[in-house]
């Protein structure tokens, strides 16, 4: 078996493995490992396990994962970001949809504090869904609307997904999030246009809400929500001011998160204790994750598959690099259907940066691209972790066809999205040219 043959079949028994419940982590880096001592030796695969593992978590940049954990784990702990639905729903009352748009909105913006899609959707689960199905609001859309949104989690920074990209493909994870920005922003808008459009041409799917809202609850609403807005400025400012970086600012994030939830006096021993152990838990599982795919990567680069998968996709695209991302798109979107996010992450870009970088395609760009095709994954069946997530939380009210089809909608915004953001690049780079980040 040549080398080639050895790298397919690495892939096969990945995607073999992880199909049938093993770890992605340690699915990726037995095969690695295995696939290393076949084409060198065993002795060498066991020196690069010894190694990698000691150079990546003693990556700097890796930092950044609990420290942003631990801030978001804060932040939602200790009550931070209560009153997002309600505040968004008083400032939204006149939209048609109100609750839906309203959930669109709170969820970009707990998304910035928890750095996750599956924890965004899990928390709106329990708070806008009961509402919208009490207000008599279509099943499918009320629950299509959470799950879609809290994909926002995934490219509102700071963003886990983001800061793993940054590492593998050597870029900087400041600027990155920087351009997550706008993106973010834009899709949360086109899922509110969606919203709007949708129920002004049938009413019955969110009836309106007639309550009308003194200022005092509106500004009863702003007093209730500005801790999380001020921690957001905080960290964001400061990396798109330049005066710290990305891993700093994980770091003085989860510090502000402290120090605003003690002046509120949500700070407890317990509930600080519980949040640092659950940031060791997901730290632990993200880390795991990241040494098997470096492993595996290694094994991809000895054998030599991703060169020439580069050849031949450079061959049948003449070398036209947006016939190579739309490629790219479809591969993604497939994949979506069958694994969860950093799974589809970790096992493709080892084989697909060789060949971007070879093109001269910006990585700041393509990362939100990826991100992006990976949120539309997180809402497709079969496996839509967002969806689930949803059904889990909803049990028998809702149907699990209901949720998905109400995610289709969304689906199809998310599309548009993509189209726009591949056509104009200068959406997602426009932020990071603006400022000197490091």
């Amino acid at each position: 078996m040549d080398r080639i043959q050895l790298g397919l079949l690495g892939i096969g028994l990945v995607m073999t493995l992880i199909f049938m419940r093993v770890p992605i982590g340690v699915a990726m880096g037995l095969v690695g490992f295995g696939g290393i001592a076949s084409l060198i030796s065993l002795s060498a695969a066991i020196g690069i396990a010894k190694a990698i593992p000691y150079r990546l978590i003693g990556d700097w940049n890796l930092s950044a994962v609990p420290m942003f954990l631990l801030m978001g784990y804060i932040a939602s702990a200790t009550g931070l970001t209560n009153g997002l639905f309600a505040a968004a729903r008083i400032f939204l009352a006149r939209v048609p949809g109100a609750l839906a748009s309203a959930t669109v909105v709170a969820s970009a913006l707990f998304a910035s504090a928890s750095g996750s899609s599956v924890a965004t959707s899990a928390a709106f689960s329990r708070i806008s869904i009961p509402e919208m199905l009490k207000a008599r609001y279509d099943p499918a859309l009320a629950t299509g609307c959470v799950a879609s949104a809290g994909t926002l989690g995934s490219l509102i920074p700071p963003s886990i997904l983001m800061i793993v990209f940054g590492i593998m493909a050597d870029t900087s994870i400041s600027r990155i999030f920087m351009a997550g920005v706008l993106p973010g922003l834009l899709s949360a808008a086109m899922f509110i246009g969606l919203i709007t459009i949708r129920v002004w041409f049938n009413p019955a799917l969110a009836p309106r809400d007639e309550t009308v809202f003194t200022s005092a609850e509106k500004k009863a609403a702003l007093l209730d929500v500005w801790p999380l807005p001020v921690l957001i400025a905080g960290v964001l400012g400061g990396i798109f001011l330049g005066i710290f970086t990305a891993t700093e600012a994980g770091a003085i994030g989860a510090v502000l998160a402290c120090l605003i939830a003690w002046t509120r006096g949500t700070l407890t021993k317990a509930t600080f204790r519980q949040a640092v152990i659950e940031t060791a838990e997901g730290t632990a599982a993200i880390f795991i994750i990241v040494v098997g795919a470096a492993i595996f990567a290694r094994f991809m680069a000895y054998s030599q598959l991703p060169n020439v998968m580069a050849e031949t996709l450079i061959a049948y695209t003449g070398g036209n690099t947006l016939a190579v991302i739309i490629a790219i798109a479809i591969v993604f979107l497939i994949l979506g259907c069958l694994l969860e996010s950093i799974s589809i992450m970790l096992l493709t870009l080892p084989l697909l940066l060789p060949l971007l970088k070879s093109l001269d395609v910006d990585m700041i760009w393509f990362g939100i691209i990826v991100i992006k095709l990976l949120e539309i994954g997180l809402v497709t069946p079969p496996v839509g972790m967002n969806v689930y997530v949803i059904k889990s939380s909803m049990g028998d009210r809702v149907a699990l066809g209901t949720i998905f089809r109400g995610a289709a909608w969304f689906v199809i915004a998310d599309l548009v999205t993509l189209a726009i953001l591949i056509a104009f690049p200068i959406i997602a780079l426009w932020l990071p040219n603006q400022f000197a980040v490091r």
